[in-house]
């Protein structure tokens, strides 16, 4: 649990020191008060995160304080503490911007309890202005590195429906960015100084996606101690990035189908309505409308998400991408390494051109990260680049089909991809990769170095 800066207002010395006692034993930061102006006079000079007040007290009541306090810093939370059974007094202290309200006399676990989840609330507004803070500057749509006429097309799209509420799709193998895509539109919209909050899908137990998209009260499944809010409401008034949208099980479906449709949520356990405004990016490397024939996907859910798509190609498909990549990649790298790295050699770059490139953008920053740490030049080389990087070929030489190669080209190339399969089969041990291809060590070791291979 985080530890918070509380102010305790009371004019009951006893009441004070009971609940000081009983935070300070929690780690709390505690302040007293046995008025309203003295309490007010801390505020001012203590940054204060909760303020727990007693509603009857002479000078100035529960109300009085709430108002004042909030005047102060809006930021702050208030707690009223009222006499039991006093419902008019505690519908006016919510209506005036309190938290909660407790009653006496004080059950301190549901003390506790509430501390807790305001303790939680605050740390994600911190997290979320952290990231704010961080993302504005580094996801703006100018900062995507491409220089490709198909990544111009999806940047022209991202920022078209940017300013919109209409859900988007946005669709790519595994590695492309389509987050980055995500967050891009986030940043550019009028929601930009809302929350960004993320789920993966594919990273959580089909048992826990529910709780974790629409929250659980205490007691709804064992080990739900407390209630919790889910993505949704951690969302609201912001985007919520649903990444692998295709992975969510169909029982799950429905309620997502009815957070968007309806906009709002139920929490695992509830029964109340909470209503929610947020805007849905969804994101996956999957065919959906095969899952649809298949009735893995549904329909109705499938054109609420398919609003806007936007699919990405694969690195593959736009290799020009690659060089202005590679120099964005080898200069970060280098920064967080304090390396001195200048750029990559033109045989460097052009192993890089040839390469298939499965993994996407992905792939590519891995490959040079681990080339800047292990580069001892000012440049990149090709003995700097993973293994795989030289054995695997452009498709085209395997193609029996394809004449366009010469013979010994393609009798190399197909050798290459053997030994590569033996070496990969066998975690890179010559020895087994050899009895795997029916040769001796000294045989294979010759083949490699023939055909240029580590």
């Amino acid at each position: 649990m985080n530890e918070l800066t509380i102010l305790l207002i009371d004019d009951e010395e006893s009441q004070l020191q009971s609940m000081q006692s009983f935070l300070k034993r929690r780690k709390h930061t505690v302040f007293t008060a046995t008025n309203g102006p003295d309490g007010y006079a801390i505020a001012q000079k203590e940054p204060v995160d909760l303020v727990l007040t007693d509603f009857r007290m002479p000078e100035w009541n529960g109300l009085e304080v709430l108002e004042k306090m909030k005047e102060l810093n809006p930021g702050m939370d208030v707690v009223v503490i009222t006499a039991y059974g006093s419902i008019e007094d505690a519908v006016d202290i919510m209506k005036a911007g309190a938290y909660d309200y407790l009653t006496k006399p004080i059950d301190l676990t549901e003390l506790e309890n509430l501390i807790n989840r305001i303790a939680e609330k605050r740390q994600l507004v911190e997290e979320n202005r952290l990231l704010r803070e961080q993302l504005q500057e580094k996801f703006k749509f100018d900062e995507i590195v491409s220089q490709s006429g198909e990544m111009e097309e999806v940047l022209n799209s991202a920022a078209r429906v940017a300013n919109s509420k209409a859900t988007v799709l946005v669709r790519g193998e595994s590695g492309t960015g389509k987050e980055l895509i995500a967050r891009a539109i986030h940043f550019a919209s009028p929601r930009k100084e809302e929350p960004f909050v993320v789920v993966n899908v594919a990273a959580l137990p089909e048992n826990l996606l529910e709780s974790e998209l629409f929250g659980h009260i205490k007691g709804a499944f064992t080990g739900a101690t407390q209630d919790r809010e889910g993505r949704f409401e951690q969302a609201d008034g912001g985007t919520l990035f649903i990444d692998e949208v295709g992975d969510i099980p169909l029982t799950v479906q429905v309620k997502l189908l009815r957070a968007i449709q309806f906009g709002e949520v139920e929490r695992l356990g509830g029964n109340e309505n909470i209503d929610v405004n947020v805007r849905i990016i969804g994101a996956t490397h999957r065919n959906l409308e095969e899952m649809m024939k298949s009735g893995e996907f549904r329909e109705d859910l499938y054109y609420r998400l398919n609003v806007v798509s936007i699919w990405i190609p694969p690195l593959r498909k736009r290799k020009s991408d690659i060089p202005p990549l590679v120099d964005s990649f080898i200069q970060k790298y280098a920064s967080e390494n304090e390396k001195e790295v200048k750029g990559i050699t033109k045989e460097a770059l052009d192993q890089l051109m040839k390469y298939e490139f499965n993994g996407n953008v992905r792939e590519l920053e891995n490959m040079i990260e681990r080339a800047v740490v292990f580069s001892r030049n000012e440049f990149v080389t090709q003995s700097d680049l993973p293994t795989p990087i030289e054995v695997v070929p452009e498709g085209s030489l395997t193609d029996p089909q394809n004449l366009d190669d010469s013979y010994e080209e393609k009798l190399q190339t197909f050798e290459r991809q053997m030994i590569k399969e033996a070496l990969d089969q066998t975690d890179g041990n010559q020895s087994a990769a050899a009895r795997k291809l029916g040769m001796t060590e000294r045989h294979i070791r010759s083949r490699m170095e023939r055909l240029g291979m580590k």
